[in-house]
């Protein structure tokens, strides 16, 4: 009785994963761009194959997207590129580190949602001999 409550839970759980078939999708591109480039390039290489994918699959996309940051109602002078906004719902960070997913890249993450209003942030680290990703929701 146990584990059906258990799958019932967790099929409403998964009804509930925003943007679901988005953040697939985007996964995808990643992974075939690992597939593809392998391991060991700088983010900036990972970008540009990423938005070769994006444009090739008409996937809605800005590259280094402006954001503006808001202090008690003000903008303030400073603002953040997030690497990719995807789908005008979807940050994207791109990683390159050999130590998989640091505190600082989730903060920076979760930071950039908090700021924009977004709610979705997937972080892609190309810097192991795998392809790994994070989602972050805010």
């Amino acid at each position: 009785m146990r584990f059906v409550a258990f799958l019932i839970f967790n099929t409403q759980l998964m009804e509930q994963v925003i943007y679901k078939s988005e953040a697939c999708q985007i996964i995808g591109v990643c992974m075939e761009v690992y597939n593809i480039l392998g391991y060991g390039f700088a983010e900036v290489v990972y970008k540009d194959a990423m938005e070769i994918e994006f444009v090739e699959r008409s996937m809605q996309h800005k590259r280094e997207h402006l954001h503006v940051i808001k202090y008690k109602g003000k903008i303030l002078q400073h603002k953040f590129f997030a690497d990719f906004t995807l789908h005008e719902s979807i940050i994207l960070e791109v990683k390159a580190g050999k130590e998989g997913f640091t505190d600082d890249a989730i903060s920076q993450t979760l930071n950039y949602l908090r700021a924009s209003g977004i709610r979705l942030g997937i972080i892609i680290n190309f810097g192991k001999s795998g392809t790994e990703y994070k989602r972050l929701v805010y």
